[in-house]
């Protein structure tokens, strides 16, 4: 199998990286600082670009069978503008499964079904901006007919491979505390064999 991987110099991104090489699977993965990416591997192919560029995403693409985007907001809409690229180019290459690691924001409130959790009391957050950039990229993957996942942690420390946590639809289980970088990327590269969170924001914490 072949991953067309965003976000591979992150701290979730580093860590599904890892574990597909580790797997034997080719990664295609795009980076704008080929520097920072942390693994390295027989399987590895690297496109030095930007997911907002329409043709870096084309050739990042051009032979895989599934996507993995873990971008972060870094303050901008790098995952707003690059959504509809990966989503168009996905669909030009007949490919159906994509998994975006995002953030718990996005989930329904507990408390306040009709609101994002990030919109709620719920949420610690001061700012909002990372949240509703986070919202953006996933309501266009929500209506883009594709097989997808958001895998929507809470709380996210460096932590440690604990292997196991609570995984909530859609809603973050109650009393969520926090979950690892470790355990974010496990849950997320184990979608790629796992059809159980299909159009489904998977919650996750401790």
């Amino acid at each position: 199998m072949n991953i067309c991987l965003f976000g591979a110099t992150g701290r979730v991104g580093s860590v599904i990286l890892e574990n597909c090489l580790n797997a034997g699977y080719g990664v295609h993965a795009l980076v704008r600082d080929p520097g920072k990416l942390k693994h390295a591997g027989p399987g590895l192919k690297i496109f030095n670009g930007d997911a907002t560029n329409p043709d870096d995403v084309r050739s990042a693409m051009k032979g895989c069978d599934a996507v993995i985007s873990s971008l972060n907001t870094g303050a901008s809409t790098v995952l707003s503008d690059s959504m509809p690229h990966i989503v168009s180019t996905m669909k030009e290459n007949g490919i159906s499964r994509i998994i975006m690691v995002s953030t718990a924001g996005i989930t329904q409130a507990r408390t306040a079904p009709e609101l994002y959790r990030f919109q709620s009391p719920e949420s610690r957050r001061t700012s909002t901006k990372d949240a509703e950039e986070h919202l953006k990229a996933w309501l266009i993957l929500k209506d883009s007919g594709l097989d997808w996942t958001a895998v929507c942690p809470t709380y996210l420390p460096v932590g440690e491979r604990l292997g196991t946590y609570r995984v909530g639809r859609d809603v973050l289980p109650e009393n969520p505390t926090s979950i690892s970088i470790f355990d974010t990327g496990d849950f997320a590269y184990s979608l790629l064999v796992s059809d159980d969170y299909l159009h489904c924001r998977a919650a996750l914490t401790y």
